[in-house]
């Protein structure tokens, strides 16, 4: 039996390791593909810090798989991996070797699905599903409640399986308009037996827990700033790839993801042009090099399929452009020359890849 009220030695060294773990990451900013500009380099400060917040809330404060805790591991500041503009994402830690139960209510919004995933962004950059559901899957109560359990082993009604190295579970509520569609209410909870409280910390758990912490923010800075450099060796057109890779890295598969590199001189914009295929939602955002989404709550810098407007024929052009042009849908660069975008189909009945130019305005 551990002595926790035993002296342990100065921590001072496995700080002093963290920290340096830590610096790691900023190789990304040296990269010789990395962009240089001012902007750029400013916002790739900005992200690592971002990720070490994120890192630290998820391996440190929410690490305990016994007690999940939901938050939210993207929102208006902290982005990653071309967040989506219309989501909310919330995640929490769990072990494939536990049961627990999801409720909640279903309320407004129009698309919500969970995955378990085993993250193994600090090892190989992969976060590889291990099971999916969403509403059109799940069964409800005439209010709108509804009632999840997450196992291994299948369960009747609504199951959401794992398997023996599923370390998350990742929830996303996509909207039409965030302003007033409603988002599901949820909470997570063990029920498999275990303990009913928290043990103590100890200086191997805390050390475990910020070595992963620093581990992940390294991961996910070279995982991203790796498909910056794909996109880039392909300009200003959609990068062609198997879509198992982007959800290998935590995409939902009910999403088609086109990803892009657009580099333009001044002056100059990128049209993007497309029939629209039948499907359940859309949408198109421009990012910067680190695959960050833009400022979405002060400028116009997405685009989704209840916001567009449509061509007679029911296409949609949509004019990425320092300034709105007058025809199409005008999305902002926000300072950007070059960056990363992407665009998603939501269970479309085909997934059409849209039509990419350039125009001097």
């Amino acid at each position: 039996m551990t002595d926790l009220s035993a002296e342990a030695s100065n921590l001072s060294h496995v700080w002093r390791r963290f920290c340096s773990e830590l610096a790691e990451a900023g190789e990304v900013l040296a990269r010789p593909s990395s962009p240089t500009s001012a902007l750029d380099q400013a916002e790739g400060l900005r992200y690592l810090s971002r990720l070490a917040r994120t890192a630290l809330n998820m391996l440190v404060d929410s690490a305990d798989p016994d007690f999940p805790r939901l938050f939210l591991l993207c929102d208006d500041k902290i982005k990653i991996g071309a967040d989506n503009p219309d989501n909310l994402y919330q995640q929490c830690v769990v072990r494939g070797d536990r049961t627990y139960r999801i409720t909640g209510k279903r309320n407004t919004v129009p698309y919500f699905s969970i995955g378990s995933k085993a993250n193994r962004y600090a090892i190989d950059g992969t976060m590889a599903s291990t099971g999916e559901i969403e509403f059109a899957q799940m069964e409800f109560g005439p209010d709108g409640t509804f009632e999840i359990v997450v196992s291994r082993d299948p369960q009747p009604g609504n199951w959401l399986p794992m398997a023996d190295d599923t370390t998350l579970l990742i929830v996303r509520q996509t909207f039409d308009d965030k302003q007033t569609q409603i988002p599901a209410d949820i909470k997570v909870e063990r029920i498999s037996d275990g303990p009913t409280a928290p043990a103590l910390l100890t200086p191997a758990l805390i050390e475990q827990q910020l070595m992963a912490s620093a581990a992940w923010a390294r991961g996910t800075a070279n995982t991203f700033a790796n498909w910056s450099e794909w996109f880039k060796a392909h300009p200003n057109q959609f990068y062609d790839a198997p879509q198992e890779i982007f959800w290998k890295a935590g995409g939902d598969p009910n999403i088609w993801y086109g990803h892009f590199y657009f580099d333009l001189q001044p002056g100059e914009a990128l049209v993007i042009e497309t029939p629209v295929p039948d499907c359940r939602m859309w949408n198109v955002q421009i990012d910067n090099w680190w695959m960050e989404s833009l400022d979405h709550v002060h400028q116009k810098v997405w685009l989704n399929n209840s916001m567009a407007r449509l061509e007679p024929d029911g296409s949609v052009i949509v004019v990425c452009a320092d300034a709105d042009p007058g025809f199409g849908n005008w999305v902002d660069l926000a300072g950007h020359r070059s960056g990363t975008g992407l665009w998603r189909w939501f269970n479309a009945a085909e997934n059409v890849v849209p039509r990419m130019r350039v125009v001097k305005l």
